[in-house]
C-alpha cells in the first residue's frame, strides 16, 4: 500500500536505497530517483511505462550545483538561472560524463532545473545526489498536481508519495536549450515566452519531436484524459455537433452564451491565465472522472501562459 506522508526524512531514506518516491514541485508532482542509480532510473521508466528515448529532467539543490553536472554553460543560461531559479525553468545543457546516458536518452545534453518548492528543496538538500524526476503519471496521462492524483495512479507501484500540498504553478516547467548562439524553446511551460525574451532577447521554437526529443513534453500526444477531448475556439458550435451526448466543458471564464451541459468547469472566474494554468490539470482530472462522452476545452488567448495551456490541450485532445 502506498504511503502518503510529508515526512522528508522518510523520503530521503527510500531514495538512498534506490527506491522511487513521488515528490512535490511548484509545477507538478514528479517520480523521483537517484540520478546516479541505474536501478532507480530504470524503475522510473518502468513504473511510468515511459519510452527510453524520452529523456528525464534532473533536479538540483542549488545554482552552484549546475557546474557539477554540466559543461560549457552559455551566458544566456547563466542569465536565465539567475532570474528564474529556483523556479519552473528547465535548461538543456551539455552534460558531464557523471550523468548517465540512460537519463538523457543517449544524448550529450541534460535537462536541469532547481525547483521552487520548500519540500522539494529540503529533500534535495538532505541528499548528496540530484534527482531525476519526470511527472508522476503513467506515460501520456494527465499530470498530477496533488498527492492524491499520484496515489490514484500508482496504488501498488510506489512505496511513498511525499505530500507537499497542491502544486502552485500547475503545469510543467518551460524548457529551453541553446544551439549556435540561439535560445530555443523546447516546451512551453509555467514561465511565459515573453518573460524568457525579456532576459535573453529573441527565442526560437522546436517544440515537437516524436522520435528523438531533446527534452520531455515534445511528443505530439501527451497529457491526455481517457475521455475523448476536443479543443476549439467555438465551444457553442462544437457542443451542437454532439447531440444526446454527456458533455463536459472546460472554459477560461463564464460564458452565458454557452448552453448548460452535463459538467462545466471554469479555469478562472477572473479570466486570469496564471490561475487558469494552476487549475488546468485538476480540472481535467475532475472531468475525466465524470463518465462523460466528450470533454470540450475552450482555446485560450494566445498570449502569456495562454500559449502554454493551449500547448497542453493540443497534445491532450483530438485534432
Amino acid at each position: 500500500m502506498i504511503k502518503v506522508s510529508a515526512d522528508v526524512s522518510c523520503a530521503a531514506d527510500l531514495l538512498k536505497q534506490d527506491e522511487i518516491v513521488a515528490i512535490p514541485t511548484e509545477t507538478v508532482y514528479g517520480l523521483a530517483g537517484n540520478v546516479f542509480s541505474e536501478k532507480a532510473i530504470k524503475s522510473i521508466f518502468e513504473i511510468k511505462k515511459r519510452p527510453f528515448f524520452n529523456p528525464l529532467i534532473v533536479h538540483i539543490k542549488s545554482i552552484d550545483y549546475l557546474d557539477e553536472i554540466t559543461v560549457d554553460v552559455p551566458e544566456n543560461a547563466r542569465k536565465l538561472a539567475s532570474k528564474f531559479w529556483p523556479g519552473p525553468l528547465t535548461m538543456v545543457l551539455k552534460k558531464k560524463d557523471v550523468i548517465p546516458d540512460l537519463v538523457t536518452a543517449g544524448k550529450d545534453t541534460v535537462g536541469v532545473r532547481m525547483p521552487d518548492h520548500p519540500v522539494a528543496l529540503a529533500l534535495l538538500k538532505s541528499l548528496d545526489f540530484p534527482l531525476a524526476a519526470p511527472s508522476a503519471n503513467p506515460f501520456g496521462c494527465i499530470s498530477p498536481t496533488k498527492a492524491q492524483h499520484v496515489a490514484d495512479y500508482f496504488k501498488e507501484d510506489l512505496k511513498m508519495v511525499l505530500d507537499g500540498g497542491v502544486c502552485q504553478r500547475g503545469i510543467e516547467s518551460t524548457i529551453v536549450g541553446f544551439q549556435d548562439g540561439k535560445t530555443i524553446i523546447y516546451r512551453y511551460g509555467s514561465i511565459s515566452v515573453e518573460d524568457i525574451e525579456a532576459v535573453v532577447g529573441e527565442v526560437f521554437f522546436i517544440t515537437k519531436n516524436d522520435t528523438a526529443p531533446d527534452a520531455p513534453g515534445m511528443l505530439s500526444k501527451h497529457y491526455a484524459p481517457k475521455t475523448s477531448t476536443y479543443l476549439t475556439d467555438n465551444v457553442k458550435e462544437l457542443i451542437a455537433s454532439f447531440p444526446d451526448k454527456k458533455i463536459g466543458v472546460l472554459l477560461l471564464k463564464d460564458d452565458t452564451e454557452i448552453d448548460k451541459t452535463t459538467a462545466r468547469i471554469l479555469l478562472s472566474e477572473k479570466g486570469d491565465l496564471v490561475e487558469a494554468a494552476k487549475n488546468l490539470y485538476e480540472s481535467l482530472h475532475l472531468l475525466d472522472k465524470m463518465e462523460l462522452d466528450v470533454i470540450i476545452a475552450q482555446k485560450m488567448p494566445d498570449v502569456g501562459l495562454g500559449k502554454s495551456i493551449n500547448d497542453r490541450l493540443e497534445r491532450a485532445t483530438k485534432k
